[in-house]
């Protein structure tokens, strides 16, 4: 690794330190308690390395930064419904990318030709998804998917037992129906091996079953 990618690593890492919000998972049978967007951008390196073990240095940092500093613009700075929310995801995901090329740049990327920066800031801003943001596996390329992937498993892995006890169980089932359709075999088949809970175990199983009768 090069001294600017551990450099821009140790950035990033101590611009999501400061998040006030923390989430609680499992390693290794153990549960952990951290700041959530520290936590979720290591998670996220993880799955990108297991899912593309030739990823590069552009995924990697794309990865660590997905949702850098989320907490400083939260979903309350938009108006409810769905309009508000469409309208703060787009601007949540130009203000990461603005400050990861912050933070890129001050470490040396993008001299001499290198087009790292704007491969950064594609993947954290989730160009190439599909129009509309509609799932569009099929045309999206490998890092696209091997990044989208990882996101839904971060969200499985973390995520899952208290959305569903904001959300319940039924809400939760259409969560996702909407979300396995946006990955692809290899992150399908990761999210199949996840050790969930019986209870989350069996709303996946609802889910799938729902997505097989609708096809």
């Amino acid at each position: 690794m090069s001294t600017r990618f551990e450099e821009a690593i140790a950035a990033i890492d101590a611009a999501n330190a400061d998040d006030p919000f923390t989430v609680t998972y499992v390693v290794d049978g153990v549960e952990v308690t951290r700041p959530k967007e520290l936590a979720h951008s290591e998670l996220m390196c993880e799955w990108v390395k297991k899912l593309d073990p030739e990823a590069d240095d552009a995924q990697m940092l794309a990865a660590r930064a997905h949702h850098l500093r989320r907490w400083a613009y939260p979903r309350t700075e938009q108006p409810e419904g769905r309009a508000g929310y469409l309208k703060w995801r787009t601007e949540a995901r130009r203000l990461h990318a603005a400050l990861v090329g912050e933070i890129l740049t001050g470490v040396g990327y993008g001299t001499d030709g290198d087009d790292t920066i704007e491969r950064v800031q594609a993947l954290v801003s989730k160009q190439g998804l599909g129009k509309g943001g509609l799932a569009d596996v099929d045309g999206r390329s490998p890092a696209v998917q091997v990044h989208e992937d990882s996101l839904c498993l971060v969200f499985l892995q973390t995520q899952f037992i208290p959305v569903t006890s904001q959300l319940g169980d039924e809400k939760m089932i259409d969560v996702l129906v909407r979300t396995v359709p946006k990955m692809g075999p290899r992150g399908q088949a990761a999210a199949l091996a996840l050790d969930l809970d019986p209870h989350c175990a069996s709303l996946v199983a609802a889910a799938l079953d729902r997505l097989a009768s609708a096809s």
